[in-house]
């Protein structure tokens, strides 16, 4: 299916991508893990790019998360001095092409320089209306729960609001998504069928598509057959189809 027949048809208005398999590129091809890394980041442009001409209006990209600290730390400095690169390299197309980078994820673990690196991107993009990139940095969906709970239990400490004044809609407006719309669809590379702490609360009815393709590997073909998988889907966040209801 080209680009031109998905537009016209289902297209998920929110698609959240687990690059996975860098490292199993790079040995495959005899390559030392960062190499995996750099191919996988020349990955992201084109794929960033390929989303926004089939109507993807937010990507979010699970660039680097909470448990990735564990890594060799070779790996982990390689790791952040490619998201440095991009942050460094891409502003300016992403400004020219209307699309609004943000981060969401801690932002205290990483060095002085990378937090400037990200507020600057932030705001030399923020003007973009034409899609939205997000890169989960240093993020865990249980960190994201965890500092909502933080939030309210303070406010409720403090008199602010009352325990029963929490609802879903409360706690997904603290989220780091918060303005953002819930995921519709969930791409996970390199043959792993997990979610691996990302977006936990915002899963609560996304669709879901595994491929055995390495993220190196993954282009706008890879993109389009799950794309044209999720069209075809029914969606019905926990009702039966109107046809079967009594």
């Amino acid at each position: 299916m080209q680009a031109s027949e998905i537009q016209l048809r289902s297209v998920p208005r929110h698609l959240a991508i687990i690059m996975d398999g860098n490292n199993r590129w790079a040995r495959r091809e005899g390559y030392p893990g960062v190499a995996g890394h750099r191919a996988g980041a020349e990955v992201v442009r084109e794929i960033v790019s390929a989303c926004e001409a089939r109507g993807v209006r937010y990507l979010t990209l699970f660039a680097f998360s909470s448990e990735n600290w564990g890594r060799p730390r070779a790996e982990v400095r390689a790791l952040l001095a490619l998201l440095s690169r991009y942050l460094r390299n891409e502003v300016a197309k992403l400004k020219s092409d209307g699309v609004r980078l943000r981060v969401i994820g801690r932002r205290d673990r990483f060095s002085p320089h990378l937090q400037r690196l990200i507020a600057r991107a932030e705001t030399a993009t923020e003007a973009g209306e034409r899609a939205t990139l997000t890169l989960a940095l240093d993020y865990g969906g249980r960190w994201d729960v965890a500092q909502v709970t933080r939030s309210i239990a303070l406010d409720v400490a403090a008199g602010m609001i009352q325990p029963d004044d929490i609802s879903e809609e409360s706690i997904s407006a603290r989220l780091a998504t918060a303005d953002l719309p819930d995921p519709d669809l969930c791409i996970r590379t390199a043959g792993e069928t997990r979610i691996s702490n990302f977006l936990l609360w915002q899963f609560a009815y996304a669709e879901f598509w595994f491929t055995e393709v390495l993220w190196p590997d993954f282009d706008e073909t890879v993109l389009d057959l799950a794309l044209a998988d999720y069209a075809v889907r029914e969606r019905r966040f926990g009702m039966r189809p109107l046809l079967h209801r009594y």
